[in-house]
């Protein structure tokens, strides 16, 4: 649940990039937080595990918008990918007011992509939460690799695998050359901010 800066007015939102090891997390927010370098406060974060990472900073991005009266500051972190860092996925996860899953486009990653998508739901739900409840936003990535004739899934079988029972916006994305990378993050904070909305209402 965000949390409220009561002296500052702002609201702190956090959102968590999720999906399967390599995927491209760590390069989507390397490209937001060089995108949006102004607005950063302090560095960004890393935290190096063995042939992974976790991300994170905090920005507060100019034409969001006032929740409340509030500015909305984000925070945007990474998971490690890697089967055994399942425990620290979960703790990152942990209050997460808006997910981005970043599926791997290439044809060897379907089956990870699949397994990573059931942990994220797996670790929802220890949160007593739910993929069909928190805001979710898909984002098939590395699309750019086709041109060097690297085999990609379609954008069908992707959705066919990912996105046929939950239905959320999905995006193609290249987070090496960013597209794709700014729509997915904006979506993903839009139903962010109509869901904080809608519990701040209910609870009033």
């Amino acid at each position: 649940m965000a949390v409220f800066n009561v002296r500052n007015r702002e609201i702190e939102c956090k959102i968590v990039y999720y999906g399967p090891g390599r995927c491209g997390k760590t390069t989507n927010l390397e490209h937001i937080y060089r995108s949006f370098k102004k607005q950063v406060s302090g560095q960004m974060v890393s935290i190096d595990t063995e042939g992974d990472r976790t991300l994170f900073f905090d920005f507060l991005p100019m034409g969001v918008g006032k929740v409340m009266g509030c500015d909305v500051r984000l925070q945007l972190y990474t998971v490690p990918g890697q089967v055994k860092y399942s425990s620290t996925r979960r703790l990152v996860l942990k209050g997460a007011d808006g997910i981005v899953f970043v599926a791997d486009s290439l044809a060897v990653r379907r089956e990870k992509n699949m397994l990573s998508l059931k942990d994220l739901h797996n670790n929802l739900k220890s949160y007593s939460s739910s993929v069909f409840k928190v805001p979710l936003v898909m984002q098939y990535n590395k699309r750019d690799l086709e041109a060097q004739g690297i085999p990609l899934m379609s954008v069908a079988q992707m959705e066919k695998d990912l996105n046929s029972q939950l239905k959320v916006p999905a995006f193609e994305a290249s987070a090496l050359t960013g597209r794709g990378v700014g729509l997915t993050l904006k979506e993903c904070l839009k139903r962010t901010l109509k869901s904080l909305q809608k519990e701040l209402r209910l609870s009033e």
